[in-house]
């Protein structure tokens, strides 16, 4: 079966955030939604849901737990059980639920930057204490490396740290990070008695021969210690039906994230379970055209900007659909503000990312070959005729 990823759906006025948040001259490159239209079996499951016309309360459906069970069985060896799995209407709400189920107010969460902006947010959200350390970047050409800095994160924690949360695959850097590097992780981790949770909600993303691996696959003893947080929503572009789920297989630790749940966080929509189910079980096949129409587009935006923009640095993702992009040569200040500006491109500012994202964008290139070519001729248009 073919897939048409190149058809251009129109999405100004319906409602899109990625599409309204900016005037109409405007070509939005910047949060993580695509522009492909869902897969046709989670459309068709969606209506013959909708077509039933009663919009009650739902249970939670246990043939989706058992589908989930199966899945980490099948691609990745790893076995939990059905009540390892709890809901959660987003992964967001997952980060704030965990930081708030973990140690005390004042304990410390650690993370690497640059990161999703909300494993910034969370902990004080949750009257915890961030500790940070950057990633280091390793230089190839003008392509950047990520790998992970164990002795910026040994200095960083302190006793009283409890959490580590972890980006994997990361956004924003594109990194599938290895079974070494995950027992690095680990270990650390092991050492320092910490609880792991992992941001696993682009793990369906991966680029070329990528492989993920989930941390709490590694052993059961790490899957003792960690939380993971998974989604259809980045995958099969339904995060407007706000579905996720966590994976706990320490009962204490899922009855502390439970009580930090209780009264506050909504139950996931029938819709969103609806749609999850038809992703995990009808899907496949449209994800792995997902995948080799993403590789082809990242391998078209490398290439352009290594052509066109000799004074930017730039990822090579192993995963996900984003770009991270230094233009701290290029422009001074906020590229991203430039860029709205001179170039009508919407990307993400790196400074939202924390430390080491001041003078990065992420670029999204989850959309349409023929979008992606005209926001990198914008960037070119306007980076090149820079003067300011």
């Amino acid at each position: 079966m073919s897939y048409d990823f190149d058809c251009v759906i129109e999405r100004r006025g319906t409602d899109s955030a990625k599409w309204g948040a900016f005037p109409e001259d405007v070509l939005p490159m910047w949060v993580a939604d695509m522009d492909f239209a869902s897969p046709q079996p989670i459309i068709d499951a969606l209506a013959r849901r909708i077509a039933h016309g009663v919009f009650g309360y739902g249970l939670e459906p246990q043939s989706l737990k058992q589908t989930l069970v199966e899945r980490m069985l099948r691609l990745y060896r790893w076995e939990i059980r059905p009540e390892d799995i709890l809901f959660l209407p987003g992964l967001v709400s997952g980060l704030n639920v965990v930081s708030r189920a973990i140690g005390e107010p004042g304990d410390g969460v650690l993370i690497n930057t640059p990161v999703y902006g909300p494993f910034l947010t969370a902990p004080a959200n949750q009257q915890r204490t961030l500790q940070s350390a950057p990633l280091r970047a390793r230089q190839i050409g003008r392509r950047l490396h990520y790998e992970l800095n164990m002795e910026g994160l040994a200095e960083a924690i302190q006793p009283q740290t409890k959490l580590f949360l972890l980006c994997n695959p990361h956004n924003p850097v594109g990194r599938a990070y290895t079974r070494e590097e995950l027992s690095e992780i680990a270990a650390f981790c092991e050492a320092h008695d910490l609880v792991i949770c992992s941001d696993e909600i682009h793990c369906d993303l991966l680029l070329d021969d990528a492989r993920h691996i989930p941390i709490a696959s590694l052993a059961p003893e790490i899957a003792q210690r960690t939380i993971t947080l998974m989604a259809p929503s980045k995958t099969f572009n339904i995060p407007g039906l706000g579905a996720s789920f966590a994976i706990i297989q320490n009962s204490a630790l899922r009855k502390r994230v439970e009580k930090a749940m209780a009264g506050i966080v909504p139950h996931v929509n029938i819709l969103g379970m609806v749609a999850a189910e038809a992703a995990y079980t009808q899907c496949d096949p449209w994800i792995e055209a997902l995948r080799s129409y993403l590789t082809a587009n990242r391998n078209v935006a490398v290439a352009f900007i290594e052509q066109h923009l000799p004074g930017a640095r730039f990822t090579c993702p192993e995963a996900t659909y984003l770009l991270w992009v230094d233009l701290r040569a290029v422009v001074d200040g906020k590229p991203a503000d430039f860029l709205l500006r001179k170039a009508k491109l919407a990307v993400n500012d790196g400074a939202w990312f924390g430390e080491g994202g001041e003078g990065f964008v992420r670029l999204n290139f989850g959309c349409p070959r023929r979008i992606l070519e005209e926001g990198l001729q914008r960037m070119a248009a306007a980076l090149n005729g820079f003067s300011e």
